[in-house]
């Protein structure tokens, strides 16, 4: 009985429970869009895109200092588990004059991570108006151009999160002041959308292949 019961252990329970997780990713389908083409980002000297990127998008404001714990919050808890992924990437996007603000930031987050898809925008006060404005939330930037919520958008530049939220309803955003916010939600629905766009690859290439 001991070594049926040892066999089982070893080998059958591990089958059990990858089917279990395995069926659980497909189940969740395809997380929700909440808006359908986000403008792409506000002009800038950086060749960088919403399109065909994963992107954790956020808005730092003019008072970056301030914001430091919520990028170390943000790289802590989602970057430094997805950043491998390809196509994946943070962007924020930060008012013009907010330079060495930024540098002095990626400094800091240089010391803990890997920084190479951490991305900065930098935008005129108008111009980050209208980009926020774009994705047509319920939410709000405060008097420094900054929100401690971070999105979702995915390779086509649509806004993807939760239409019912057991607290919020329909979720935009994702408070990077809140670590159980990360930890319990955001990295649920990243994982959800990187399964989707894996599952959607194996697809076309079984496709090719037939």
């Amino acid at each position: 009985m001991k070594k049926t019961f040892v066999l089982i252990v070893l080998f059958v329970l591990p089958i059990v429970v990858y089917l279990f997780f395995a069926s659980g990713v497909t189940n969740f389908g395809k997380l929700p869009t909440l808006t359908e083409n986000v403008a792409d980002l506000p002009p800038s000297d950086e060749d960088i895109s919403l399109k065909g990127k994963i992107t954790v998008l956020g808005f730092l404001g003019k008072d970056i200092e301030l914001k430091k714990g919520n990028a170390f919050n943000l790289n802590q808890k989602i970057y430094k588990r997805f950043y491998e992924f390809q196509d994946f990437q943070f962007l924020m996007v930060v008012p013009k004059g907010t330079e060495e603000k930024v540098l002095e930031l990626k400094k800091e987050l240089g010391g803990l991570s890997d920084i190479r898809k951490w991305n900065f925008v930098y935008a005129g006060e108008n111009e980050i108006h209208k980009f926020f404005k774009g994705l047509r939330t319920n939410l709000s930037l405060d008097e420094s151009l900054s929100t401690p919520y971070v999105f979702i958008i995915d390779k086509n530049g649509n806004l993807r999160g939760r239409t019912n939220d057991e607290d919020e309803g329909t979720k935009y955003g994702f408070d990077a002041t809140s670590v159980a916010d990360l930890n319990n939600k955001m990295e649920d629905d990243v994982k959800i959308i990187l399964a989707e766009y894996r599952m959607a690859l194996k697809k076309n290439n079984s496709n090719r292949d037939k």
